[in-house]
């Protein structure tokens, strides 16, 4: 399972890696640190493991694994080039999923690109970069086909499809919102490796106050929960300060930090579960 990490610059992305890879990539208060993806494995945390592995005598345990990849920061414009512009579209393409870093928390002394906190608006910039992607992406594929199309009814009906998806992404809708009964149509449509086809979690990156209630009166935190829940998503929410400190810490110690911020489990439990009932 390969997951990528995205985000607007100097929302926790990295931090975020860090916490979850321990593989110290690079994080700092300016846009773009992260100029190459970073690629970190993790070990799935699973307490049958040990008990299965004493009950048959196992010589060697071996966890499920999952492949974080830190992708580069995108801003408006990505699609056309600016910033990391489509160095960070050819990474995503490359993942099963999208982990979608959000801020949710104030701070005047980490810069927003933006100007202002605005989850919702800084998913929607990331979107729109991404639906700009795939229809050049269909375009190019339109103009292929139609070549051949003349001759061939199975290409003219691909034709057909490619323009339906073409005008979902131009009503500014993510392409895993197209339907269709015929499953050949939907594997044709899966096959195309659209960006705005990935499966998406959203990480609510909140302060550390906001987490003994998991974000529960962060209203930014509520606004990308509404928004996720209109488009099918998974979300949780994580405080990528903390999990770097967590990371730090040996198991023990890990469970004692825990406890002391009154939560069950870790923002890495929390994402692993949410990979795997997103992936199936």
């Amino acid at each position: 399972m390969k997951l990528g990490i995205v985000g607007l610059p100097n929302v926790g992305k990295s931090t975020l890696f860090n916490s979850l890879t321990k593989a110290g990539a690079e994080s700092a208060n300016y846009p773009f640190c992260t100029i190459d993806p970073n690629v970190g494995v993790v070990a799935v945390p699973d307490n049958r493991l040990k008990l299965l592995g004493d009950l048959y005598h196992s010589k060697k345990v071996t966890p499920a694994v999952i492949e974080f990849v830190d992708i580069a920061g995108l801003v408006k414009g990505a699609s056309k080039g600016e910033g990391l512009g489509n160095q960070f579209l050819a990474n995503i393409r490359e993942v099963d999923a999208i982990v979608h870093v959000v801020r949710c928390f104030e701070d005047p002394n980490v810069i927003h690109v933006e100007g202002s906190v605005d989850p919702i608006r800084d998913i929607e910039t990331i979107n729109l970069e991404l639906i700009f992607s795939d229809i050049e992406i269909l375009e190019r594929r339109i103009a292929k086909t139609s070549k051949s199309a003349f001759n061939d009814k199975s290409l003219a009906k691909e034709v057909e499809i490619l323009k339906e998806l073409k005008a979902v992404l131009e009503d500014g809708k993510m392409a895993s919102s197209y339907e269709n009964d015929d499953e050949d149509v939907m594997a044709f449509v899966n096959s195309l490796n659209l960006l705005t086809c990935k499966p998406v979690i959203f990480a609510a990156n909140v302060g550390e106050e906001d987490l003994a209630d998991d974000g529960a009166s962060n209203p930014h935190v509520a606004a990308v929960r509404e928004y996720a829940a209109e488009n099918n998503c998974e979300v949780f929410v994580i405080c990528a300060q903390i999990e770097q400190e967590i990371a730090e810490l040996d198991d023990d110690e890990k469970q004692e930090y825990l406890d002391a911020l009154g939560l069950a489990e870790s923002g890495l439990d929390k994402l692993i579960a949410a990979s795997y009932r997103l992936l199936g």
